[in-house]
């Protein structure tokens, strides 16, 4: 009764959000699911206001979620990391003997790839005064920080750790333009 009551507002909200109406439509199944699939109903309580203000913002609560996830996905969540210290087995997987030529030097190219771009990266944020915030984050730019590193350095620089989130942040995407640099001379025009 519930879903049959609330289907058509639900559909009409995610809508209006700029959905398309298939897509409204699955992701309203996927509420109700998320939604019918727990104990959340079973915790209301009457007296504490309209069904249907806590049904806009449970699925409220749910899109926030799915954006998380998304977003979490986005930045690589789920996906194998790999480091690109160049003694690390992620970079340097196999033995020169097992190795192509051709193959071989593809991968010495990629390591000078990377190597140059975290040099010129590390210049730039030196020449900004920011040679030990640089240092600080290149571990977690490398993949070589531990799982938590980030909270542990916010709290030894005495640092909101959404401040360190968004200096690394800019530091992945200044290593992104560098390695596109480093690439670009090397591609047809």
């Amino acid at each position: 009764e519930m879903c049959e009551a609330y289907y058509a507002p639900i559909v009409a909200f995610l809508h209006r959000e700029g959905r398309s109406e298939e897509g409204a439509r699955e992701l309203a199944h996927a509420f109700f699911e998320w939604l019918l699939t727990s104990d959340r109903l079973a915790q209301l309580e009457r007296d504490r206001g309209r069904f249907r203000s806590y049904l806009l913002g449970a699925l409220k609560h749910f899109m926030g979620h799915r954006r998380e996830a998304a977003a979490r996905l986005k930045r690589g969540g789920g996906a194998e990391h790999v480091s690109l210290n160049a003694t690390d087995p992620g970079i340097d997987p196999a033995s020169d003997l097992e190795l192509a030529a051709g193959r071989e030097f593809d991968r010495q190219w990629a390591r000078h790839v990377l190597t140059a771009a975290m040099r010129s990266l590390k210049a730039e944020w030196e020449a900004e005064d920011r040679a030990d915030l640089f240092d600080a984050l290149k571990p977690a730019l490398t993949g070589d920080a531990a799982h938590g590193a980030l909270s542990k350095l916010a709290e030894a620089r005495g640092e909101n750790e959404n401040t360190l989130r968004s200096h690394l942040h800019r530091l992945r995407k200044a290593f992104r333009r560098h390695v596109k640099a480093q690439i670009a001379p090397t591609l047809e025009q």
